[in-house]
């Protein structure tokens, strides 16, 4: 799957707000949201973010989610695809499929700093589920299904420094941490009401469906 590698601060000064796509970076004073608070390019210090139609609201809707879990259109839109099929409320579905993924799930879990290093780790096979190696970012991690650091992996320098750190870490309610382990368990799916954001997913929704 192809990835966005334009300048990640770009593309937060992009839309305006963090989206935590550089890490422990993203809490620095010197954040290029922070020095420039405007859109990337000749004209953005010029004045202030123009009046937007409303088709530009919801595009700037999509993209902020898009950008935020480091997806490309075609795999975004495909979730939203499976998640109008599905089912029930389509906006809660779709959210369901983005943050299941298992690369969210690692980030969720504090074993990476962002969604970036996150797919790294699993591409590299760093991680197992249920003792058995995923290297897919995409796989739709289920109920019940245990998240684990591969055991020949944590000697690592990487992990060395990350293990302590996980003692600290807040997961959101749907998933249960064991740091010691290190290990994680999805323990039901998030609702839409847990997974605040800084996208609108109801305005997501009705882009597509226009």
């Amino acid at each position: 799957m192809g990835r966005d590698l334009r300048p990640k601060g770009k593309q937060e000064r992009r839309e305006g707000v963090k989206l935590f796509l550089k890490g422990e970076k993203s809490f620095l004073p010197n954040h290029p949201l922070v020095k420039r608070p405007y859109p990337p390019g000749v004209h953005g210090p010029a004045g202030t973010r123009r009046r937007q139609s409303g088709f530009g609201v919801r595009l700037r809707e999509k993209q902020k989610a898009k950008r935020m879990y480091r997806l490309l259109e075609r795999q975004f839109h495909k979730y939203y695809v499976m998640a109008s099929r599905q089912a029930g409320d389509t906006s809660e579905n779709f959210l369901q499929f983005l943050e299941l993924r298992l690369d969210n799930i690692v980030y969720r879990l504090g074993f990476a700093a962002s969604r970036d290093q996150a797919r790294q780790l699993v591409n590299h096979g760093h991680i197992t589920v249920n003792g058995k190696k995923i290297d897919i970012p995409s796989y739709q991690v289920k109920v019940g299904e245990e998240i684990s650091v591969k055991s020949s992996y944590l000697g690592k320098k990487y992990w060395q420094e990350v293990l302590p750190k996980l003692e600290k870490t807040e997961t959101p309610g749907w998933l249960a941490l064991e740091p010691k382990q290190p290990s994680g368990k999805l323990t039901t799916k998030p609702k839409k009401d847990e997974l605040p954001g800084p996208f609108d997913v109801q305005l997501i929704m009705e882009f597509y469906s226009r």
